[in-house]
């Protein structure tokens, strides 16, 4: 109990310690970054800094508060309350996986490994892989990120909401209809007692689970492991978007902001690329103003659910093979969903 509360009192410090100082050293470069790139370089310079520092300082707070909630979960929600909540027809279990992201929130790189132990726990895979994209792109974090990047626009909230889920869902009854065993060669084999290929084991007991050590423990080293991770890619995401509103030239950009699809289809393939946590990627979606509302909402909707780092894990986790099916039909129904819901709602 002792060393608990020590564990707990050490993570809390080191969050909330390296978050101010994030924060703080981030606000500080804010001000000072485009004094000095105007002196050593050109207003260009000056410009491409203040879009950098004005989507890392808006992420952070976010991406610190989501990367919490998903060591949480991971560390302390046990794989048998979803057995327990979902209904034993897929069919079924799908929206309700889907609508549980809502609820047991994780960030997309948490959501691989707990797709994998649910699965091997005896969860349906269709439920299983639609709790998959739902958890990163429709948590409570994500969502009020989401209004504060876009002040006054409930709409964006909604429509982030409902494209997400609704990409869940559908892919979620593509796999009862349509999914193969076989494509998940690590979780057949565990269940007919093989060796399997997958990196988890599912043979942990007590707090021990396929995704890794639980307790306090397992809260500790999931937050440090995340938020370091996705902090990562936060920084390469901001940089990115200050790169392309930058050097991109506006004449580029009429020939797809012209088009309503072509701005959905080049949004849909930067996320991909970018990889910015889901935390964060709304105010990096904020930054693109020269994009159509829906070009945008379709960059919010792909990224939590293909990008490249989950390429790597799901090809790590479950095999190649089903990553390239999963990741490639995923990409598809994501920009169909955005580009309806865009239309009705935005």
């Amino acid at each position: 109990m002792v060393d608990g509360a020590r564990i707990v009192a050490r993570v809390l410090v080191y969050a909330v310690v390296g978050g101010v100082a994030l924060v703080v050293i981030a606000t500080v470069g804010s001000v000072l970054g485009p004094m000095v790139a105007l002196d050593l370089a050109t207003p260009a310079m000056a410009a491409w800094w203040t879009v950098f520092t004005a989507v890392a300082v808006q992420g952070i707070p976010f991406l610190l508060l989501g990367t919490v909630v998903s060591a949480a979960i991971g560390a302390f929600v046990p794989e048998r309350v979803f057995r327990r909540v979902l209904p034993k027809n897929p069919a079924l279990a799908v929206p309700v996986a889907g609508a549980a992201g809502a609820v047991l929130p994780g960030c997309e790189c948490a959501s691989v490994p707990v797709a994998d132990s649910l699965m091997r726990r005896g969860v349906a895979p269709a439920a299983a892989l639609a709790f998959l994209l739902s958890a990163p792109a429709i948590n409570p974090v994500v969502l009020v990120a989401t209004s504060i990047a876009f002040p006054g626009n409930p709409a964006m909230v909604g429509a982030r909401l409902v494209a997400s889920l609704a990409t869940a869902v559908v892919m979620g009854w593509l796999w009862v209809r349509f999914g193969k065993e076989e494509w998940l060669p690590g979780v057949a084999a565990w269940r007919t007692g093989g060796s399997g290929t997958g990196k988890g084991t599912g043979t942990g007991t007590g707090t021990e689970t396929a995704a890794g050590p639980g307790g306090w423990r397992g809260f500790r080293d999931g937050l440090q492991h995340d938020f370091l991770h996705a902090g990562g890619f936060l920084v390469l995401g901001a940089a990115a978007a200050a790169t392309f509103n930058i050097l991109v030239p506006r004449s580029l950009l009429d020939v797809f902001t012209g088009s309503p699809w072509l701005s959905v289809l080049l949004l849909a393939v930067l996320a991909v690329v970018l990889c910015v946590c889901s935390e964060a990627d709304a105010f990096v979606a904020a930054s693109l103003t020269g994009f159509s509302p829906t070009a945008r909402l379709a960059f919010m909707v792909v990224g939590p659910m293909v990008d490249l780092k989950l390429i790597a894990f799901q090809a790590g986790t479950f095999g190649r093979a089903f990553a390239v099916r999963f990741s490639a039909v995923t990409w598809v129904v994501a920009v169909v969903s955005s580009g309806v819901v865009g239309w009705w709602l935005l």
